[in-house]
């Protein structure tokens, strides 16, 4: 009996001694949290898209609170959590306007041809990877779908062989423009709605052979634009969104009518 007892003894002492131990080490070696980054963090959205540059909202709140990044970072959060973490930080969140993904092509099924039925991997990146083209336009969307597979709000469809966005859905989050082998996702002011949906670089000639709904790079668009917003990419027109006043008369001139002045 005596032993029994003092086994349990020796055991109770051994844990307070542990106890006490850990105490003392978790007091000493304690990471002190700064309370604003706490704070912050609760407010931001969660979604750990990295769309802001920093490798999650974790990663961002401690930013912000270290002063690294501005209270208006998260793009998903827009300007409701900028506001919100502007006032734990004391600060003004300034303007910020919400911003949507904007697909640079209109070369759906009835202005372009396929050259044949691709039997590869059903997803964008694989058909650039294996140099395999859907249709005859070597810049257009390829309509396998990867930008919609990667949005968190479902705020992507492929319709007739080319992405389209929901802008009431899309948060700005940028995954699909990193998702895109070929770049024609990007993410532009709400309000900017003069758009070029083309992102085809060859010369005219070359572009009415594989797309009727490409930019010809006609100039005609540039001669009507008063504000000078209206440049050119080679051959390929594109809207300075600082420029353009919105007044929708390059888009009336534009003979493909690839220049938009609704939100697609």
């Amino acid at each position: 009996m005596n032993i029994i007892w003092i086994t349990t003894l020796v055991i109770a002492v051994i844990g307070v001694i542990v106890g006490v131990g850990l105490v003392f080490t978790g007091k000493k070696f304690a990471v002190e949290v700064d309370e604003r980054e706490v704070a912050v963090r609760e407010k931001l959205p969660g979604n750990n898209c990295g769309a802001c540059g920093f490798a999650g909202c974790d990663a961002l709140a401690g930013a912000i609170s270290r002063g690294e990044a501005p209270v208006n970072a998260c793009p998903v959060g827009g300007a409701p959590v900028a506001q919100a973490i502007g006032d734990i930080m004391g600060t003004t969140a300034g303007a910020l306007e919400r911003k949507t993904a904007f697909v640079a092509c209109k070369g759906t099924c009835g202005v372009t041809k396929n050259q044949g039925n691709y039997i590869g991997i059903r997803d964008c990146r694989a058909a650039v990877l294996s140099g395999m083209n859907v249709t005859d336009c070597n810049y257009g969307c390829l309509g396998f779908g990867s930008c919609a597979e990667v949005c968190p709000e479902q705020a992507i469809s492929v319709r007739d062989g080319v992405a389209v966005v929901n802008r009431n859905r899309c948060v700005s989050c940028g995954l699909c423009v990193k998702t895109c082998p070929r770049g024609l996702i990007s993410l532009i002011p709400e309000s900017k709605i003069i758009r070029v949906q083309c992102s085809n670089k060859d010369k005219g000639p070359m572009v009415k052979k594989v797309c009727q709904a490409g930019c010809i790079g006609c100039g005609l668009c540039a001669r009507q634009c008063e504000s000078e917003a209206i440049e050119f990419d080679g051959t390929l027109a594109r809207v300075n969104p600082e420029k353009c006043t919105l007044c929708g008369k390059c888009a009336e001139k534009c003979p493909v009518k690839v220049i938009t002045t609704t939100p697609v």
